[in-house]
């Protein structure tokens, strides 16, 4: 976990040299905001809005190795492009254009992980609301680690006013009903 750190922070201060906002949502949210655990990717959000993607995914694979040999039509087609540090950490770059992703960003703070280390991460509400859209097991234990840890702190109308609109558009009710149970925790 900590080699996922330095190369979190380079790509952070890369984006922030183009002017790109940006926020780190995935296992180094959960770091911030959940229950520690093993996480071996950077998980990244740029907002391009719809139209401005064609760019940034050319300097992100001017400048990263594409984790795929189609991985320019992969991001344009999945809004997610899988790149990769020198090292060989996978780095996954969602290409924000959503007024949630907007927000997400917007509502982002900085968090110092260690001495000198300050990452931007997404706040807790924004990755309960990623989390149980996203709706994997591990996702979902990671959605209740937050809950968990923040209790009292979360603002849940705002989640649920996030999270309505996205579960409909899965047709997945039962991500509401999730939601409910973490909310009483």
């Amino acid at each position: 976990m900590i080699a996922l750190f330095e190369p979190a922070r380079q790509l952070q201060d890369f984006c922030d040299q183009q002017g790109w906002r940006s926020c780190f949502i995935g296992g180094i949210a959960v770091l911030r905001w959940g229950e520690t655990r093993v996480t071996r990717d950077i998980d990244l959000t740029v907002l391009t809005g719809f139209g401005g993607e064609d760019r940034i995914i050319d300097i992100l694979l001017a400048n990263y190795a594409a984790r795929l040999p189609d991985a320019r039509e992969f991001a344009v087609s999945k809004r997610v492009l899988l790149l990769s540090t020198p090292t060989g950490t996978g780095i996954d770059v969602s290409l924000g254009a959503l007024p949630f992703e907007e927000k997400l960003i917007g509502r982002a703070s900085s968090f110092t992980f260690s001495p000198g280390l300050e990452l931007r991460t997404c706040s807790a509400e924004d990755l309960i609301v990623m989390k149980l859209f996203a709706s994997r097991p591990i996702d979902v234990r990671d959605a209740e680690g937050v809950a968990i840890r923040n209790r009292g702190r979360l603002d849940w109308h705002y989640i649920e006013e996030q999270l309505a609109p996205l579960a409909d558009l899965k047709h997945e009710p039962e991500i509401l009903r999730t939601m409910a149970v973490f909310r009483e925790l």
